[in-house]
């Protein structure tokens, strides 16, 4: 479905500040994974889902969806067909708009556009249902400005307006580590229904080890770039917090060997 091909990222390149993102990652995403994300900051977890999002082109290498090379295709239009939360729950929604014309502009990713009115009285219909599912109230609140939301509201709305157009791509950048743990739990148990009802194929970046070994049917750890470590479902079973702690204690020996030996 989705394909990575030895995809290089660098960034300043050419100068003291040069810094190798991405060093030729291949990754296949099958229809229906669900892949969980691990490594230290400035491994390449965000840069990876830039260049899936679009919303960064890779200096080599190409990105393939369902057959199709959208390796130079823009974000904005990748937008029809990935559906993406961050961390900060200030992106991914506009503060001085309402619930409403949010989740209208969302909904206008995949479907067709015209002059008639922006929200007619079934959409809204159809916006206050969806708005339900989140069993927060905001169903109700259809003409509330977002910025007037607290940070797990509008992370739940973001997570609506991501999933709710069924995507077939969903990108999960840290989407709950800036939020309290009792709505980060509301927002991950949301998660975990959302991609599971409508089968989404999801890519998760989180820190939490715990988290990534219980979500999803596949694991992958990165550091300095490139994949380090992956874990098939089966695996998965097997893992623990110790052994991943240990794989990646593997690489980090390999790379002072190689400095000492250099």
């Amino acid at each position: 479905m989705l394909q990575l091909k030895h995809i290089h990222k660098v960034f300043n390149e050419g100068s003291l500040d040069e810094k190798i993102a991405l060093d030729g990652i291949h990754l296949e995403v099958e229809k229906g994974d669900f892949i969980t994300i691990i490594g230290s900051n400035g491994a390449g977890k965000s840069t990876l889902l830039n260049i899936i999002a679009g919303k960064l082109f890779p200096d080599e290498g190409e990105v393939w969806l369902d057959g199709v090379n959208i390796t130079t295709l823009p974000e904005h239009k990748r937008s029809k067909y990935i559906g993406r939360v961050f961390q900060n729950p200030l992106s991914g929604t506009s503060p001085t708009l309402t619930i409403e014309e949010n989740l209208a502009i969302a909904y206008g990713r995949v479907h067709k556009r015209t002059l008639a009115r922006g929200v007619t009285n079934k959409r809204k219909n159809y916006f206050k249902e969806q708005l339900s599912l989140l069993g927060l109230g905001l169903e109700n609140r259809l003409n509330a400005k977002v910025g007037l939301l607290s940070g797990g509201e509008r992370q739940a709305l973001s997570l609506l307006m991501a999933t709710f157009t069924k995507p077939k791509i969903l990108l999960l950048d840290e989407h709950t580590a800036a939020l309290d743990p009792a709505r980060a739990e509301v927002v991950l148990s949301l998660t975990k229904k959302f991609i599971e009802e409508y089968n989404l194929t999801t890519i998760m970046i989180t820190h939490n080890m715990q988290q990534a070994i219980d979500l999803g049917n596949r694991l992958l750890m990165m550091n300095r770039g490139k994949i380090i470590f992956e874990a098939s479902a089966e695996e998965k079973v097997k893992l623990t917090i110790p052994k991943l702690m240990d794989e990646f204690a593997k690489i980090q020996d390999a790379v002072s060997d190689r400095v000492l030996l250099s």
